[in-house]
């Protein structure tokens, strides 16, 4: 699989995916920092991603999620921080590995 990290996760979290079988990249990476979701799927779809993944709560709701281009992966955190993100990790990873829809996944934060 490849996944898009949104601009708005911690770069540094792309580090943890190393040594899985996934290419994880930035938006950064890509140079699309600013692009409005709309055209964020677009050009990740473009790009032959399979995953975008991000925080923002509300992409479910700003996209038409009948027509989605791509699986999106919302984590679900009380704080974009890397210390609440890293968690998720093999609960993404666990989702990866399964056969996905191009739909909208939420992973939620483990309290």
């Amino acid at each position: 699989m490849k996944a898009l990290l949104d601009e708005n996760i911690d770069v540094r979290l792309k580090k943890y995916f190393d040594g899985s079988e996934h290419e994880v990249v930035t938006v950064k990476d890509m140079g699309w920092n600013g692009l409005k979701n709309g055209e964020l799927l677009k050009r990740a779809a473009e790009n032959s991603f399979d995953i975008l993944v991000a925080v923002d709560k509300n992409l479910p709701y700003q996209q038409n999620t009948g027509n989605l281009p791509l699986s999106i992966f919302v984590l679900n955190v009380r704080r974009n921080i890397l210390p609440s993100l890293f968690p998720l990790i093999p609960d993404l990873l666990a989702a990866w590995n399964q056969p996905l829809e191009k739909k909208v996944y939420i992973i939620d934060e483990k309290i």
